[in-house]
């Protein structure tokens, strides 16, 4: 309710604002500008702390953190087959693959993960995000190799995406020890 409030806020405030702009060409009235202005700010201010609370409720939290592991393990998992499989698939179907094995894991591990950063702290995000993103930039170089038919790159590039999804999956797992 808070964070429709606040959107509500924010579209009146802006409303506010250009109205109070073209009422009048010759004199804008500063002070009800900066009323809608400080309206629109207050919309702003309540969808963010909504926002907040609603990820930061302990059982979304939890529940967060146990889709990351999950994402991380299928990841994992279907990596480390396709990296295996490489041989004996057409270099051409690999991003049928790619598609078909990580959409859902990689969008399930992205809608969670900021989890991370509330469960344990902003470095720890950092640190998991960066192996994270690296593995994800990989896995599109090896998709568009795939399209382009350059076998060499796709061999090559899923290695590093499989190095680096392991790395994450280690990341997290060692976080999960230190709670």
């Amino acid at each position: 309710m808070m964070k429709k409030l606040g959107y509500l806020m924010i579209i009146l405030g802006f409303l506010a604002g250009a109205l109070t702009a073209v009422v009048d060409k010759e004199q804008i009235r500063w002070d009800h500008f900066a009323l809608a202005f400080v309206l629109g700010a207050a919309g702003v201010a309540f969808a963010r702390i909504s926002d907040r609370r609603q990820s930061r409720q302990e059982g979304k939290l939890a529940s967060n953190m146990q889709s990351v592991e999950a994402s991380l393990d299928r990841i994992v998992k279907n990596m480390t087959g396709l990296n295996a499989e490489k041989a004996s698939i057409n270099t051409y179907d690999v991003h049928h693959r790619i598609d078909e094995l990580f959409a859902d894991d990689l969008n399930t591990f992205v809608e969670a993960r900021q989890s991370i950063a509330h469960t344990h702290s902003l470095n720890a995000y950092a640190d998991v995000m960066t192996s994270f993103a690296a593995g994800e930039r990989y896995l599109n170089r090896v998709w568009s190799a795939s399209v382009d038919g350059y076998i060499d790159e796709v061999n090559a590039y899923l290695d590093k995406a499989q190095e680096q999804f392991v790395e994450t999956h280690h990341k997290v797992c060692r976080l999960k020890q230190t709670l």
